[in-house]
């Protein structure tokens, strides 16, 4: 009888990051003979070609009635209570012999119930922590706002506004409360943490005494890798003779937007900077025209000519994981400046980029200068040797089938 596999996550879309995560996983545990099986929010739109075999959860009133609860009382995964009753009767019946979550943040959940569940069933469960929400009162990040109430007891939250929004109640204390109860009452649980930086968090954090191990993200290495294009910089209007990238896909305020700003102004008459990714439209008419501005693209190629013809991609992120951005720069030969944010100086050595102080924008320019001064053939390979041997996405795949082979057998 082959091993099961059950993963478990809001959306499975082609365009999100997570989704794809979860649908590759299954079809590289089926290539090693397991079954596969997919939980997601039957309300999210979009299901890409797969194998792994579906299992939605919800609908759209549920969604909608999820979604409402949130923004007046700040219980965010404190509703769907039918759903997830309907998805564990789904999971005795499959009876997996791993339980893989990437998120259960997502107005789909009703995640006491469910960890309640785990724990008396008792066998393996995965959870990788893509984001900070896990095991915080409220929010999926606390670096951009200065924040350290996790460590002791989160109340009074100064993003109650921000993902997952609440207008009304600040549930703060009580939310921290109930997570640290049910995530930490899982006894067969290991935690992967995408970056040193999210397992030395974890190490402060109420769940410090559940085994982690970390197994960063990886990129696809056949699309991103040096892609010249001699036309682009007439397709896209960049008319200076060097240009500095910077990629989000949506541009907030954590990602540095306004460092941006002000590191235009401090270019030379041959350099430009060229932004890819959402803008908000008022802001977008505020911009210094001297900026190129690119909406966030679905074609990674088209992106990895950008990488490849830029001269460096500047990263000014206030708060990251491990930012994909970085490896898929380096993986097609462009070296990054970053600031020393969370896990986003991790991919980078000094052969493949710069690390510079956080809100230091003299010092982006400087190291961008630095880099543009020095041989890019070098810069090309080193980065690009780096990205072939630390960021292959198949590798890091590899790295969690070795994970559920080793708990299933235990």
């Amino acid at each position: 009888m082959p091993k099961k596999l059950l993963q478990i996550n809001p959306v499975v879309k082609e365009n999100t990051s997570t989704g794809k995560i979860m649908r590759e996983l299954g079809d590289l545990a089926m290539a090693a003979g397991w079954e596969s099986y997919l939980v997601y929010s039957r309300a999210r739109d979009g299901v890409p070609p797969h194998s792994s075999i579906l299992v939605p959860v919800g609908n759209k009133a549920d969604l909608l009635f999820h979604w409402v609860v949130t923004r007046f009382f700040d219980a965010h995964g404190l509703v769907s209570r039918r759903a997830t009753r309907k998805l564990i009767r789904r999971i005795r019946e499959i009876d997996p012999d791993i339980i893989h979550i990437h998120n259960v943040h997502g107005y789909f959940l009703h995640y006491p119930t469910l960890c309640r569940f785990l724990a008396e069933r008792g066998k393996p469960v995965i959870w990788t922590v893509h984001d900070c929400w896990l095991f915080t009162g409220h929010c999926y990040h606390y670096a951009a706002a200065g924040c350290d109430r996790w460590q002791t007891g989160c109340h009074h939250c100064p993003q109650k506004k921000a993902f997952p929004a609440s207008y009304g109640f600040d549930r703060s204390r009580k939310n921290f409360i109930d997570k640290q109860q049910a995530f930490a009452g899982i006894s067969s649980l290991t935690l992967v943490a995408v970056s040193e930086w999210m397992r030395g968090e974890l190490s402060r954090s109420f769940l410090k005494s559940v085994p982690c191990r970390v197994i960063s993200n990886g990129i696809d290495l056949n699309t991103f890798q040096p892609r010249p294009d001699p036309d682009l910089r007439t397709r896209y209007g960049i008319t200076r003779p060097r240009f500095y990238l910077a990629v989000a896909s949506i541009w907030l305020p954590e990602k540095g937007i306004a460092d941006i700003i002000d590191l235009s102004g401090k270019l030379q008459e041959d350099e430009q900077l060229v932004m890819v990714g959402k803008i908000d439209a008022k802001l977008l008419k505020t911009l210094p025209k001297t900026i190129v501005t690119i909406d966030r693209t679905a074609d990674a190629q088209a992106l990895a000519s950008l990488y490849t013809e830029a001269t460096a991609l500047v990263n000014p992120t206030w708060q990251d994981n491990y930012p994909t951005v970085n490896m898929e720069s380096m993986a097609c030969g462009t070296p990054v400046v970053t600031y020393r944010t969370g896990g986003s100086v991790e991919s980078v050595t000094p052969k493949t980029g710069i690390v510079v102080r956080q809100g230091d924008v003299d010092a982006l320019a400087q190291a961008l200068r630095q880099i543009r001064e020095t041989d890019r053939a070098t810069w090309q390979k080193n980065c690009r040797d780096h990205a072939a041997g630390r960021f292959d996405r198949n590798e890091r795949f590899k790295d969690y089938i070795r994970l559920y082979e080793d708990l299933a057998t235990r």
